[in-house]
């Protein structure tokens, strides 16, 4: 893809997603993702009704009478998107992983700006392949969107705990995360565990529909990035196509469990499909 291509495809997702965020995510993300800290605001007196516990005791002592400790819930937070940058995610029978990917974090990060949030991202395979510290504005996110359409991984596999781990290592702060891979990764379950108690974690299962099922067409050869390996299928056997639909929905149903168990949120969208509903319907559950 040269430049000029690169550009057209980021002002067309821009255009889309910024309309998408203003006029449907914007006020569901900002009730849906609340401060969690309480930040001090000021010392007044007490009045009747006021929390005892908040009373300041060292202004109290000063003055002769009771003051207390005035708080506010601290609204701005940080959007950091852990994007799933391996060989898997160029796949797709009706969009590449990758652009769809582009679009869903470009609606997330518009409406993270709406609510004046900080946005950062991180790349990884089975490595950390690129970290973009947490900043604001529209110039910012126009760079994410870019490097999600462009970003070329050096390595091939995917490691999560990889992932979690560089996130909690960086993002001292509490922070609201979307894990966004098809989470074909080596056991990941005690990061995420970790993740969930420390960040407001949401993985994002995003899947072709051709992993759920594979169709009828005779013998095909088939390349598998990750292990950079070609394997010839033939997809007029039943029991393969079976097989293969019996193992995508074991992974579907253990990664579920998997991020149940750590207290985290999940959302399943196929690229095939819009992704408005799927996001929508998750904001409304919170």
């Amino acid at each position: 893809m040269n430049t000029t291509e690169l550009l057209k495809k980021v002002r067309k997702i821009e255009i889309k997603t910024r309309g998408l965020s203003k006029n449907i995510f914007a006020g569901q993300y900002h009730s849906s993702f609340k401060g969690r800290g309480m930040t001090f605001s000021e010392v007044r007196e007490y009045q009747y009704g006021d929390d005892i516990r908040a009373i300041d005791w060292n202004v109290t002592a000063r003055f002769g009478h009771p003051y207390i400790k005035v708080f506010e819930e601290e609204r701005e937070l940080t959007l950091m998107l852990l994007v799933d940058v391996s060989k898997s995610g160029m796949f797709g029978s009706e969009a590449i992983k990758r652009e769809f990917i582009a679009e869903i974090a470009a609606v997330l990060s518009f409406s993270a700006m709406q609510n004046n949030d900080k946005i950062g991202v991180i790349f990884f395979s089975d490595k950390i392949e690129k970290y973009i510290p947490p900043k604001k504005g529209r110039k910012h996110i126009l760079v994410i969107i870019r490097e999600l359409l462009a970003f070329e991984p050096q390595n091939n596999k995917t490691d999560i705990g990889q992932a979690l781990i560089f996130l909690n290592n960086t993002i001292k702060k509490r922070a609201t995360v979307f894990l966004i891979s098809d989470f074909l990764s080596p056991d990941y379950s005690k990061p995420m565990r970790i993740t969930g108690y420390k960040h407001d974690l949401i993985g994002m299962f995003i899947y072709d529909r051709l992993e759920e099922e594979l169709p009828k067409v005779g013998i095909i050869n088939a390349y598998d990035p990750e292990n950079n390996r070609t394997l010839w299928i033939n997809t007029n056997n039943s029991k393969y196509r079976q097989k293969h639909k019996e193992y995508w929905h074991n992974h579907l149903n253990n990664t579920k469990q998997l991020l149940s168990r750590a207290n985290v949120d999940f959302i399943k969208i196929r690229t095939d499909e819009d992704y408005v509903k799927p996001l929508v319907y998750f904001f409304k559950s919170r």
